[in-house]
């Protein structure tokens, strides 16, 4: 836990520039952070490294473990004499700079990977068994993708054998065993590369918080080979209830994920295994994890599958303390941030106390021209983490833009934003600044800010619009984007306010 005032920037490693389709675990990222300990920064916030689905998000995974191999970086496998010059060329990208496109870039990294696969040599085999003996979940994770791909991408319930943990009459096919083979290759390298960045930016002080999904997608390796521990029918193997949030700020209809939700009486028989291999797992990719959605160990909002919108729905009980009294004794004092936005409880509350983990708030929830939200800073407990602005979120920009006229004026009143300029983003006007500097002023430990708004952009660069489905997860920035961010400035707010 972050007891110290410290300050970070959100930007997931898709959104770095370059020149493969999607940012990657390359020089940019290393650029950008010893840019971050330049400017006096000692946190880097991404958003979860696990393979994204058809739309790019990384909250709607294959698996909770693997990583997304689109991230892989083709210079190190030329570095690393994997590939050939002409190779590496072919991951280049002619489309626009300024938009990640992940299908292109799985698609030609996932080419180039199968090209470096037939060069590994001995002592890359003997990494190669060493990584899979130390990750548990590699065999299942690659068994189920080369199943995957023998299916035609269909889900799993579609296939032949259901939920089976083995399919008979492949297992024992020499093609099959190499697809297997290749796919562990795969994983072995995002890892080898996630590590190589991780301690290269650890030893100049930036340390990577990373955000957990808390549910997990139906069509994934965890509800294949684990059905027994979620809320799915035996014989249809259709979930019973499914994830979502009743209406909130962000939707009138609530947001209906379709997450199956856990079986949490079946999981407390083995003592949450899963969960605690999954923290775990976690906490050894990241310095700190961010839990998304954490208030649902509290309690949970169930929604029939059959719903048409997340209105119908109840709340039931999570596991509460008795999961995490269990990652304590397993993991220690794990290194968590709770993400407790959204509908509030005295469940919600009494947990957070309990586990002492750290909630967050948002500057942008708290500009209630009548209230005196628990969003403003002055209302920063010191065991908090702030947030300008969310991957969820509009930019401060933006928000300043699209709010109604009482909401804006109060908000910028109390950020003591004097000027009439407010809106002139171009120039990065001082509006923005002023409510950066209030959050940094606040009392809580640790400040975040995104990297779209260190740039003063508008909504058009926002990452993620909750309960939409097109145009989320691309946004990319430009070098000359990342160049223009005004380093003297941020480096004197985190000397100034001691973070």
């Amino acid at each position: 836990m972050i007891n110290y005032r410290t300050s970070g920037v959100l930007m997931h490693i898709t959104s770095l520039p370059g020149k493969y389709g999607t940012g990657v675990m390359g020089e940019e990222a290393l650029s950008f952070a010893k840019k971050l300990c330049d400017m006096g920064f000692h946190l880097w916030q991404v958003l979860p490294l696990n393979p994204v689905d058809g739309s790019g998000s990384p909250y709607c995974s294959s698996s909770a473990f693997a990583g997304n191999i689109a991230l892989i970086d083709p210079e190190q496998l030329y570095s690393d004499g994997l590939i050939t010059e002409a190779e590496l060329k072919e991951n280049e990208y002619g489309g626009s700079v300024y938009e990640a496109d992940h299908r292109f870039a799985f698609e030609k990294r996932l080419a180039t990977l199968r090209k470096a696969y037939i060069k590994i040599n001995a002592d890359t085999r003997a990494l190669i068994d060493l990584f899979t003996e130390q990750n548990e979940w590699v065999k299942d994770y690659t068994y189920y993708t080369a199943l995957k791909a023998h299916y035609g991408e269909k889900p799993w319930w579609e296939w032949d054998e259901k939920h089976a943990r083995y399919n008979e009459a492949l297992k024992d096919k020499d093609s099959f065993k190499a697809e297997i083979d290749f796919y562990i290759f795969t994983q072995y390298i995002f890892f080898t590369q996630w590590r190589r960045l991780k301690e290269t930016a650890n030893s100049m002080g930036i340390r990577f918080m990373g955000d957990m999904p808390i549910y997990v997608s139906r069509d994934s390796v965890d509800v294949w080979s684990n059905a027994e521990l979620f809320q799915i029918n035996e014989k249809s193997l259709a979930p019973t209830n499914v994830a979502g949030v009743p209406p909130d700020y962000f939707s009138e209809d609530g947001q209906l994920w379709g997450n199956p939700l856990y079986d949490w009486d079946r999981m407390e028989k083995d003592g949450y295994k899963w969960w605690i291999s999954r923290i775990g797992a976690s906490l050894k990719l990241y310095d700190t994890v961010r839990i998304d959605h954490f208030r649902a160990f509290a309690s949970y909002w169930a929604v029939p599958a059959e719903s048409e919108t997340a209105k119908v729905g109840k709340w039931l009980d999570g596991p509460g303390m008795k999961l995490f009294d269990k990652v304590k004794d397993a993991l220690g004092d794990a290194d968590i941030v709770a993400e407790d936005l959204g509908t509030f409880g005295e469940d919600v509350v009494k947990l957070l106390e309990e586990t002492q983990f750290p909630g967050m708030r948002v500057i942008q929830f708290g500009f209630d021209p009548n209230g005196d939200s628990t969003h403003l800073p002055h209302n920063y407990p010191k065991n908090s983490v702030a947030y300008v602005g969310t991957h969820d979120n509009n930019t401060i920009l933006g928000w300043l833009w699209d709010a109604v006229p009482a909401e804006r004026d109060f908000a910028l009143r109390y950020c003591c934003f004097g000027g009439n300029n407010w809106g002139d983003g171009g120039h990065y006007s001082g509006s923005c600044r002023a409510v950066i500097e209030a959050v940094w002023r606040s009392s809580a430990n640790t400040a975040i800010v995104a990297v779209q708004d260190m740039c003063g952009y508008g909504k058009d660069a926002r990452m993620n619009i909750p309960g939409t489905c097109e145009k989320n997860w691309y946004f990319r920035i430009g070098k000359e984007g990342l160049d223009g961010i005004d380093e003297a400035y941020f480096k004197e707010i985190n000397r100034i306010y001691r973070r």
